[in-house]
């Protein structure tokens, strides 16, 4: 219903379990590592972890487990996941048991306890499904490797050890120790030396410890389903913006080839998303008629529901924002959209100094320009363009989301390229923005062109849009730019200015002011785009995913790499 807000029943509760269980896994860490009234490092192992004489090892070290497990099934607990329930239920009882053989068994053993209630009083909570994983048996796959590891080190220790150290033990015996070593539990073994024993105990431990938390993570971790939007859906979303694209200059990006489709019951409005680290990332506004959006949001708001994801927009419209917040969802401005409007564009004046100076340079130089709709060029010059195209990119990856389609030569799109004597020294892609409008998608050019080709290809594109029925085209998206603005005035406050050198600093790794500076040239209308995001507290989480699948950051690559297997 349009207007109506959407609450998550069971919220606090939901936050409170998520806390508790995060406490309770630090208390049981703490217990084990840093025993209340612990003098000494000295003495007897059983004596350091607080234990009766008759305990092992192996009860601290499934606590300990048991403690950073539920600190990791916290943040699955916070996005309700059914699976993180059914875990943190049974680590609430493996803790309450394993503090049994503690001394202050009514201290963390009630809590442990306290915590076992309280998950299964919130059950019906905990509702959202699994993430979809590539390669659904890798936890499993993972804590085999990694135990028969710590078996086969161990066992193969025991094996080539000389009597000075070891007792000479048979092929069993050998089994039993190694196997045992893995949970903390003494073994048949008989060392003759301290060292060996703390090795075989150190190396057991370590590789038990390491495959069950390791596999507690690809087990937990925020998987990224690999999107693919169906033949049928393009067609529908291709409906959607012959009818509604003109509203909306970003519109035509939601047929990227990474991205999920959903759809309002009605069909009259869509939206497409991708999920990144457990976010569900749109961008732009949703297609179709804007009196549909609601039904659209709350079919895609239902679908993070059941998985746990977090929603988010990134780029979107204000009317596009206006809508998203009765939904109870936090607006950020990000920044402006630069549009620039082919009737009365020109290089007279002198505000376009430098536009002008820049255009007259490339083309004293011998630079000339074409500007060609995508079905206009063949098949061999296209290619030549997209591999020119990739190679002049400068990254590994296809940088864009909210602004890029990631391919070229779509139907309908317009390529300007600057060729110098035969040979081509930039390239312009432009989508379509409904029926009389262009959106920038791709702009690059060759390392050694001169400086101001990207100038003449916009200048000459800009003037040959009366020819074409071109109202109005889409520049590039200006981070931050009243920020920067309002910095550099005159009698600005002083945590404007400081905003602005942040921004400046910040310009050296990621292209911020000098892509304003470059929209600015051309005398743009400045059109406020907007991140959208449920509040605060996963403000961090959505800026990584929207960093991230900007190109421009996120996570480290090493763990993409283990996502991606």
């Amino acid at each position: 219903m349009m207007g109506a807000r959407v609450r998550v029943a069971g919220e606090t509760s939901v936050v409170a379990v998520t806390w508790v269980t995060r406490l309770v896994g630090l208390g049981a860490l703490v217990s084990v590592l840093v025993p209340a009234g612990r003098r000494t490092l000295r003495g007897h192992m059983a004596e350091w972890l607080e234990l009766p004489q008759d305990a092992t090892t192996a009860a601290a070290a499934i606590v300990l487990v048991t403690g950073v497990l539920l600190v990791l099934l916290a943040t699955g607990l916070r996005r309700r996941k059914r699976r993180a329930w059914q875990l943190a239920v049974c680590a609430a009882v493996l803790l309450t048991v394993s503090h049994l053989g503690l001394r202050h068994v009514f201290g963390p053993g009630l809590v442990s306890g306290a915590l076992l209630v309280t998950l299964l009083a919130t059950r019906r909570y905990f509702i959202a499904l699994p993430d979809p994983v590539t390669g659904k048996w890798r936890a499993l796959g993972i804590f085999l490797q990694l135990t028969a590891a710590g078996f086969l080190i161990n066992f193969t220790l025991l094996s080539v050890a000389s009597r000075a150290v070891l007792e000479p033990l048979g092929f069993v015996d050998r089994v039993t120790q190694s196997a045992l070593a893995l949970v903390g539990v003494t073994g048949p073994a008989v060392f003759r030396v301290m060292w060996m024993e703390d090795l075989s105990a150190a190396v057991g431990l370590l590789f038990g410890i390491a495959a069950v938390l390791l596999a507690a993570y690809f087990l937990l971790r925020s998987a990224e389903p690999s999107p693919a939007l169906s033949p049928e859906e393009i067609a529908r979303l291709r409906v959607l913006l012959d009818e509604h694209g003109d509203r909306d200059s970003l519109g035509y990006f939601a047929l990227r080839s990474d991205k999920f489709a959903v759809f309002s019951k009605s069909g009259k409005a869509a939206l497409t998303y991708r999920v990144i680290a457990g976010v569900a990332m749109c961008s732009g506004d949703p297609l179709g008629d804007h009196e549909a959006w609601p039904g659209a949001i709350e079919e895609y708001l239902d679908v993070c529901r059941r998985h746990g994801w977090i929603p988010a927009v990134l780029g979107c419209s204000e009317l596009g924002a206006t809508v998203w917040a009765r939904f109870d969802l936090e607006v950020l401005e990000i920044g402006d959209e630069a549009v620039v409007d082919a009737k009365g564009f020109g290089l007279d004046g002198r505000a376009m100094r430098g536009v002008r100076q820049a255009v007259s340079r490339c083309r004293r130089a011998g630079y000339v320009v074409q500007v060609r709709r995508a079905e206009e060029i063949s098949g061999p010059d296209l290619a030549e363009l997209v591999a020119l195209a990739a190679n002049w990119r400068g990254t590994a990856t296809e940088r864009g989301f909210s602004m890029a389609l990631g391919r070229m030569g779509d139907p309908g799109s317009v390529l300007v390229t600057a060729h110098q004597h035969g040979r081509i020294r930039g390239i312009l892609q432009f989508v379509p923005w409904g029926a009389h409008g262009l959106s920038m998608d791709v702009m690059r050019r060759d390392r050694t062109a001169d400086n101001g080709v990207n100038e003449l290809m916009i200048t000459e594109l800009m003037l040959d849009c009366p020819h074409r029925d071109i109202h109005h085209v889409s520049l590039n998206f200006a981070a931050f730019r009243a920020v920067m603005e309002q910095g550099h005035r005159i009698g600005a406050g002083p945590f404007a200015r400081v905003s602005a050198r942040a921004i400046r600093l910040m310009s050296r790794w990621v292209q911020i002011e000098s892509l304003y500076r470059f929209n600015a040239k051309f005398q743009p209308r400045w059109v406020p785009r907007y991140l959208v995001y449920p509040g605060v507290r996963d403000l961090p989480r959505v800026g990584i995913a929207a960093f991230e699948a900007e190109g421009l950051g996120g996570r480290p690559s090493a763990l993409l790499r283990m996502l991606q297997r």
